[in-house]
């Protein structure tokens, strides 16, 4: 596991949720405070709050956004290529993991737990490692 890995999981060890656990160990590599990473992010924790997306692949989804993104001053021009990268990042977690619901990876919905959060920010973070060194 990588440093930046290791301390979104003290961060989540910490009390943050999975997503801003994400979002803050690699904020600064996209131009991003901690405390708006932080701040951002709190509303993405537990799959939305809902238990649906995985609170640390939104995490990534955020800073994969900051990276791609050009802003306002080019409205629309870099979204397609966000999504694509987004939809790829989410398509490796599920075929690691066998779906990239909340609710799904802790076994709500039939007893079988995937994954754990720990494992689940793991994952999240070395494939946004993945995209963020491209």
């Amino acid at each position: 596991m990588t440093e930046r890995a290791e301390q979104a999981q003290r961060l989540h060890d910490m009390g943050y949720n999975c997503a801003q656990a994400v979002a803050c160990a690699y904020c600064d590599l996209v131009g991003l405070d901690a405390e708006t990473a932080y701040k951002m992010a709190e509303g993405f924790g537990l799959g939305m709050g809902m238990m649906e997306v995985c609170g640390a692949l939104t995490g990534a989804f955020m800073l994969l956004g900051m990276q791609d993104s050009a802003g306002t001053a080019h409205p629309g021009a870099t979204k397609g290529r966000t999504y694509k990268t987004v939809k790829g990042l989410a398509a490796e977690f599920r075929e690691q993991n066998g779906t990239i619901l909340c609710r799904e990876l802790k076994g709500v919905t039939d007893g079988t737990v995937r994954r754990s959060c720990a494992g689940c920010i793991e994952d999240a973070c070395r494939l946004l490692e993945s995209r963020l060194e491209k």
